[in-house]
């Protein structure tokens, strides 16, 4: 999956050891935020000291994150994982392009002309005369 957008927060790297093999690990969240006409949010992380400097994410980045999302049990409670695996650095953003607010390939008009024909007249109800029925009733009830 990929989500595209703008970094707005870098969140303090975690590290520690693993119980299991005694390896140490670390990782770091960041929170990104999509160009959508409702701007989303989304927390991802990255795993692995190589991937974070490689990465090397900073607020204020325009970029494109490839993760895999993963849900995760504990203590009787289940937790997603949004865990980035890749990234691409966008050049060309919509806030470059001069159209910020905007979804990428947007146009300025995003709805077709209004036609000048208006609408045809609709017969006021009361003053309308009902139509003859068939049968030749002589009912003034139009059903």
């Amino acid at each position: 999956m990929e989500i595209t957008g703008k970094i707005i927060a870098v969140l303090p790297p975690r590290s520690g050891v693993s119980a299991r093999t005694g390896n140490p690990w670390m990782t770091q969240e960041y929170v990104i935020e999509t160009h959508d006409q409702y701007p989303k949010k989304c927390l991802f992380n990255v795993f692995g000291e190589d991937k974070i400097k490689t990465f090397n994410i900073q607020v204020g980045d325009e970029m494109t994150v490839s993760f895999d999302i993963d849900a995760r049990e504990y203590n009787g409670r289940y937790y997603n994982d949004i865990r980035a695996w890749a990234i691409n650095r966008n050049v060309a953003t919509p806030v470059a392009a001069g159209q910020e607010g905007m979804m990428p390939g947007a146009t300025s008009t995003p709805f077709p002309p209004v036609s000048d024909t208006p609408f045809p007249p609709v017969a006021d109800p009361m003053t309308a005369q009902p139509a003859a029925s068939s049968e030749g009733s002589q009912d003034d009830l139009p059903f």
